[in-house]
C-alpha cells in the first residue's frame, strides 16, 4: 500500500457543529411563559394521581381482607359441601390475588403522577429562582414520565395480541360446547 491520498475518500470538513441550545439566555419570554402555565396543571394532576393510587391500593387491601370473607360465602354455596375444603382455598386464593393485582395498579399510578409532580414543582421553583439545575430536574422528570408511559404502552401493545387470542378461543369454545 502506497501512503498516497485516496482520490475516492469523503471529503472532511472542519466546521464545528452548532449548538444552539447550549447558548446562554435560550429561553425566551415565549417558553417562560408556557412553562408558567404549565407547571399549575403538572402538579394537579400528579396530585390527583396520588389520590387515585391511594384509593386504589386502599381497595386491593380491601379485596386482600375480603380473602376470608369470599372463603366463607364460598363454602356456604349450595352444592359446594363437599368441597369445602377446595372453595376454602379458591376464595382466599381470589382475594389474595386480585389484592396483589389492584396494589400493582396503584404503584403504575403512583409512579407517573411522581415524575408529574415533580417536573412542576421544578418548573415552579425555577420561575421563582431561576436557577438552572431546576429547569433540568424539570425536564429530566418530564423526560422519566413519557418513558415510563411508553414503556407501559409497548407492554400494553406486547399483551394485547395474546389477550384477544384467548378470548377468541374461550367465547369459540364455550359456543362449541
Amino acid at each position: 500500500m502506497s501512503d498516497a491520498v485516496n482520490p475516492y475518500q469523503s471529503p472532511e470538513t472542519m466546521a464545528d457543529p452548532v449548538k444552539p441550545l447550549l447558548v446562554q439566555g435560550a429561553i425566551t419570554e415565549t417558553m417562560l411563559l408556557f412553562l408558567k402555565s404549565t407547571s399549575p396543571w403538572l402538579r394537579f394532576v400528579g396530585i390527583i394521581g396520588f389520590i387515585s393510587a391511594g384509593l386504589i391500593a386502599l381497595w386491593g387491601i380491601l379485596l386482600f381482607a375480603l380473602g376470608s370473607v369470599m372463603t366463607q360465602v364460598w363454602a356456604s354455596m349450595p352444592g359446594l359441601e363437599t368441597v369445602s375444603d377446595l372453595s376454602s382455598s379458591l376464595g382466599a386464593a381470589f382475594g389474595f390475588l386480585t389484592g396483589m393485582l389492584i396494589l400493582g395498579a396503584a404503584v403504575l399510578f403512583f409512579v407517573p403522577s411522581l415524575f408529574l409532580y415533580k417536573s412542576g414543582t421544578k418548573i415552579r421553583s425555577y420561575i421563582r429562582e431561576g436557577r438552572e439545575q431546576d429547569l433540568e430536574l424539570a425536564l429530566k422528570n418530564n423526560k422519566s414520565y413519557w418513558k415510563f408511559v411508553g414503556i407501559i404502552y409497548i407492554i400494553y401493545l406486547a399483551i394485547l395480541p395474546l389477550t384477544i387470542i384467548i378470548s377468541i378461543t374461550v367465547a369459540v369454545a364455550s359456543a362449541l360446547s
